[in-house]
């Protein structure tokens, strides 16, 4: 690692925003990749819902607050753009990068990672969510005096293939107090649903709907 690499001695340089690398690992562990190139530089892509443009100028702020001396771009295809910015310290920024899909490999935060989501929990949940999560309206009908009426309540979902992620998400709202259930997909992934009115207020303080 040379002298600019922002992990040192084991931890994250001090000039580094911790909120804003909460954020980003969150949608790394959601929807990020990281590819290698020629002569050790690697690329960090986020794939973002062309839905919800902020979502996109969102992620491009929080890599250039991470990375500020490296460019960031922005790679159009159908449906999605992917925020993209080349760097050789990504893999040191993110040690869970490895060969194949993420849910085929184990994936764990080293200490100083942890160390950043306990300072920074609806920072990461806000960075899962905007990457393989969603904040819905439901509906239901209940019967009342005879009649049929119709309700709607919001709630949130995040799913993902890997079970470690899973265990990461379901964690972390743990430590923040969060009520959740999970039901399991025929596809191999997993729902995690916070739908309780107290907690969905919780989620809407700190995290809201992408945009």
């Amino acid at each position: 690692m040379t002298a600019e690499c922002p992990v040192r001695s084991g931890t994250l340089s001090t000039d580094r925003p911790r909120a804003d690398y909460a954020y980003l690992l969150g949608l790394y562990l959601g929807d990020g990749c990281i590819s290698e190139g020629r002569g050790g530089v690697h690329a960090l892509r986020i794939a973002c819902g062309n839905a919800w443009p902020g979502l996109i100028d969102e992620c491009a702020r929080a890599v250039t607050a991470v990375l500020p001396t490296n460019g960031v771009s922005r790679v159009s295809a159908p449906g999605c753009t992917s925020v993209v910015s080349t760097s050789k310290h990504w893999p040191c920024l993110f040690p869970q990068h490895g060969p194949g899909p993420k849910h085929l490999r184990r994936i764990s935060l080293t200490a100083w990672q942890q160390q950043i989501v306990a300072e920074h929990p609806w920072e990461l949940l806000r960075g899962l969510i905007h990457s393989d999560g969603c904040r819905i309206t439901n509906w239901a009908t209940r019967t009342v005096a005879g009649q049929s009426k119709r309700y709607e309540y919001p709630r949130y979902f995040f799913t993902n293939t890997s079970a470690d992620i899973v265990r990461i998400f379901t964690g972390t709202l743990d430590t923040l107090g969060v009520e959740w259930k999970v039901a399991a997909r025929s596809n191999g992934a997993v729902n995690v649903s916070v739908a309780r009115r107290a907690s969905v207020a919780l989620m809407d303080e700190h995290i809201g709907p992408k945009y």
